[in-house]
């Protein structure tokens, strides 16, 4: 199964670019898209809806804000938009496409840099999205939650971190969050679960030529609850053609859909 996640920063700009050809070629099962920055009756030009593929939208009750968006080879048998909270999800940040027991999810976090409020907003986000994911595989859901998560873990994720401890991205209480999801709830960062080459990045300030140096952080993950942990079985970061100011991650694993939603 391929799974492709990438925030386009304007869904209709990214097509513009020629997002929509790159996708058809990548022959992939689900493709996770954040911040669409449109509403769904803005997208009925055919290029939005590429042959092969069922699309599903989850706007921001704001315009031009937000939201995310599904391309999915195969029907799901649901689709579950937002995660029961008004405040996350009047902001279109959560979509769920669920097969079997697999459930793939696109995902936008908060960013925090507009200030203080903004910030305090995504600590309790991540609050919640932890208690949603944990729920999620309690009940035995596979979970695949992909997507632009507003947060470097460690150093290596960011080309300057000594430059950014503690700006919202790379604060002490974002990074402890992350560890304690990944290690005391066996939760998998699906790229580091193979080796990586040094200064590898999936986003990029548009200012001081940071894409060319590649000055960057990687703040965009496919995370995988635990049963899915040894099913990495390629990871990519790619970079030929730019979209948007996020790079696209293009990761394959060893489980299968939809015949019998296989998880080997």
């Amino acid at each position: 199964m391929r799974i492709v996640s990438v925030n386009l920063n304007g869904i209709r700009a990214a097509a513009r670019k020629g997002f929509f050809s790159w996708m058809t070629r990548q022959r992939a099962d689900v493709i996770c898209i954040q911040e669409t920055k449109a509403q769904q009756h803005q997208l009925t030009d055919p290029v939005f809806h590429p042959r092969g593929y069922h699309a599903f939208f989850h706007d921001a009750e704001r315009k031009g804000y937000s939201g995310t968006a599904l391309y999915c080879k195969h029907a799901p048998d649901q689709v579950i938009a937002g995660m029961g909270i008004e405040s996350i999800d009047s902001e279109g940040r959560y979509l769920e496409a669920q097969f079997g027991k697999l459930s793939v999810v696109s995902l936008y976090m908060p960013s925090g840099s507009s200030g203080d409020i903004r910030q305090n907003f995504k600590i309790e986000a991540l609050k919640l999205l932890e208690s949603h994911l944990l729920k999620s595989h309690q009940q035995g859901r596979n979970l695949v939650v992909c997507g632009d998560w507003n947060l470097a873990h460690h150093e290596c994720d960011i080309r300057n971190w000594r430059g950014n401890i503690n700006r919202p991205g790379f604060t002490d209480e974002e990074r402890n969050w992350m560890t304690n999801f990944l290690d005391n709830h066996k939760f998998v960062d699906a790229f580091r679960a193979l080796p990586q080459r040094e200064h590898e990045y999936t986003w990029w300030s548009n200012r001081g030529a940071s894409w060319d140096k590649n000055v960057g952080w990687r703040i965009d993950y496919q995370i995988l609850s635990p049963r899915l942990k040894n099913t990495v079985l390629k990871t990519r970061i790619y970079r030929d053609k730019r979209f948007s100011d996020h790079a696209p991650l293009v990761f394959d694993y060893s489980f299968t859909y939809p015949a019998g939603y296989k998880i080997r």
